[in-house]
């Protein structure tokens, strides 16, 4: 292949162009480009999400991640996998629906309980008498004592000293200082009253930042964006890979997240016309990965056995320090992590559901990429993260997709299993099947006799199940239907699997945290549900398949994307953050990885529900399907 040429690759059906050397790869002309093509895995090859259709050109052979996980037939009709297939010339392709990531629908908001405002900003007026030739005091001196700091010794920033003389004489010996921490950080003429704060979310799909006004802790400005680190990888385990390669890529990786921060920081401040000065202090949360990759810390560990946080203390930085667009004097505090996998994020939902002041036994769970679930009350709380991602994000799934326009998000299917009913994103002609859909999905074909409780489609009886390329699948859109109008939209039986193997990790994070704590189910009292996919479940439909356990849904509540609430109480309440250190040094982790509790409870909770049928009466009474099942490990 000549790699010293330069190739114009073409995508259809929007006409974008891009030009790479020869030997690059459709997907590294598809980031240049910008086209909107998926790149879960990191263009390992892994998740066959960035499937192109060749129109014109040739490319470099099959690669053996393609015979493995493209259907023949696929690729006998030019189907190629963009991180895969490589270029020599100019090639044309397409980009079909359900290789696109679409408009992604960002859940920001979540509930949030109020605080006392303690914020850890101070302004401070301050009216000095000017020097005389009898008390020729210095600048330094008689602004000290007129803030009362001239005694107790006083931690300023640089550049407040280097501004002192001016702006003294600039407000006639009359102005404000203002201090994060005790920390002088900026001295304004006359009397200021503007001091704003940041709160910023980083989460692996999502990234979302809010203004508050810290005068009265009201939110002036709240938007979110892609994590644009996702051109790295869709997953954790991509970026930190990308990120282990050398401190180039590390720099790189990080400088990326900065930038989208600074990017909805200008935005905020065009639209609410606060100047950058009077951003003086933000708080920032984000599972330990994300954490880390912004702060600019080493990921090796996170990767290695026992998974350990390289930072597990809250810690306050300089702006400056981390090229953050809020005043340069500024703090930036990050919450505690504790530990590899439940990080700064988990902290912050649990002040956001006051899972730490709860009476009766709570679960927590936030779902997302990973699945953090939080068990406990006021008296202690346990804590382990699960895989739960990929199915519930469209990776591993067929027809699977994030939530963007055109996703199938809701599934009914009648009692006899023929007639389907969905909803889309945006009322779009579905282009594929979300997570809360492939929920829905498999709750309704379970509940409806398609499929039995060991996760078998059955192969009679109903006309939409068929004999598809990996087995028996089940039809919810005809092609007529769909968008491209190429294709139907199927659950096939290994989508089925992935969605059994996501809701057994869950719910055996769950069980295993029951055992270890030494709680019996009939003691848990609530369930709660956080994070922005979980948004948008069904609580009945994950109640069905097993994912959580039976409690009467009443007791099950939806608080929306509350690791942006625990940063805002954070940011505006030093009593937050001072619970948030409680917790952190408090709670019980528990690492999953090689725990025979959870190997047993996995296994168990493949069925659906569960073989634990004594947990699910209400469920099972309203199943069709025959139901003879047993646990696989004695207790």
């Amino acid at each position: 292949m000549n790699n010293d040429n330069e190739c114009e690759i073409r995508f259809l059906p929007e006409g974008k162009r891009s030009r790479v050397r020869g030997g690059s790869s459709i997907m590294a002309a598809a980031l240049k480009g910008g086209v909107d093509l998926a790149n879960i895995c990191g263009g390992k090859g892994f998740c066959a999400k960035c499937l192109v259709e060749v129109i014109e050109g040739e490319l470099s052979p099959v690669s053996e991640h393609e015979k493995k996980r493209v259907p023949p037939e696929k690729l006998s009709k030019g189907y190629r996998m963009a991180c895969q297939a490589r270029v020599s010339g100019n090639v044309v392709v397409r980009v079909p629906d359900q290789s696109r990531i679409g408009r992604q629908r960002l859940v920001i908001m979540g509930k949030e309980p109020p605080v006392r405002l303690r914020p850890n900003v101070l302004k401070v007026f301050c009216e000095l008498s000017p020097p005389t030739l009898e008390n020729p005091v210095a600048d330094d001196i008689n602004f000290l004592r007129a803030l009362g700091a001239m005694e107790r010794g006083a931690d300023a920033d640089v550049e407040v000293f280097r501004k002192l003389p001016k702006v003294l004489r600039e407000g006639g010996w009359k102005v404000t200082a203002t201090l994060v921490g005790g920390r002088i950080v900026n001295i304004q003429p006359g009397r200021e009253e503007g001091a704003y704060g940041v709160a910023v979310d980083i989460g692996t799909t999502k990234l979302a930042v809010f203004i508050v006004d810290l005068s009265d802790g009201n939110i002036v400005f709240a938007d979110g964006i892609m994590n644009p680190q996702i051109r790295f990888g869709e997953d954790v385990i991509s970026r930190l890979q990308y990120a282990s390669q050398g401190r180039a890529a590390q720099e790189e990786i990080r400088q990326t997240i900065t930038n989208g921060i600074n990017e909805l920081i200008s935005k905020g401040l065009a639209e609410t016309e606060i100047k950058q000065e009077d951003l003086y202090e933000m708080v920032v949360v984000g599972n330990t990965a994300m954490h880390h990759l912004f702060v600019g810390v080493d990921v090796g560990s996170l990767g290695l056995s026992p998974y350990p946080a390289g930072l597990g203390r809250p810690y306050d930085f300089r702006a400056r320090d981390l090229g953050i667009g809020i005043n340069p004097s500024g703090s930036i505090h990050v919450l505690p992590n504790v530990a590899g996998f439940v990080g700064a994020d988990a902290i912050a939902d649990i002040l956001a559901a006051k899972l730490h002041e709860k009476e009766r036994l709570t679960l927590l769970m936030d779902v997302g990429t990973n699945t953090e679930v939080m068990l406990g009350n006021r008296d202690g709380i346990w804590s382990c993260s699960t895989a739960s991602g990929p199915a519930f994000e469209g990776a591993h799934i067929s027809c699977g997709m994030r939530a963007a326009s055109g996703a199938i998000e809701k599934v009914k299917i009648t009692e006899d299993g023929d007639v389907v009913s969905y909803k889309t994103i945006d009322d779009e002609k579905p282009r594929g099947i979300c997570g809360s859909a492939i929920i829905d999905a498999v709750a309704e074909m379970l509940r409806s006799g398609v499929m039995n409780a060991s996760g078998s489609i059955l192969p009679d009886g109903h006309r939409r199940v068929r004999q598809g390329p990996s087995g028996r699948e089940y039809v919810l859109a005809y092609k007529e239907e769909t968008a491209s109008g190429r294709e139907d939209i199927v659950v096939t039986q290994n989508d089925v699997r992935e969605v059994q193997k996501a809701k057994a990790a869950m719910f055996a994070g769950y069980a295993t945290l029951m055992r270890k704590s030494g709680f019996h189910r009939n003691d848990l009292s609530e369930i709660i549900i956080a994070g922005a996919f979980g948004s948008y479940i069904d609580p009945e439909s994950a109640r069905t398949i097993g994912m959580i356990p039976e409690v009467p849904l009443d007791r099950i509540s939806f608080i929306g994307n509350t690791a942006g609430s625990g940063a805002r109480m954070c940011l505006k309440s030093l009593d937050a953050r001072e619970d948030a250190r409680r917790v952190s040094e408090s709670i019980k982790y528990v690492e999953l990885a090689s725990d025979p509790i959870f190997e047993e409870e996995y296994v168990n909770a493949m069925y659906l529900p569960n073989s634990a049928l004594d947990e699910f009466p209400e469920i099972v009474a309203g199943l069709k399907a025959p139901l003879v099942v047993k646990r696989y490990i004695r207790r």
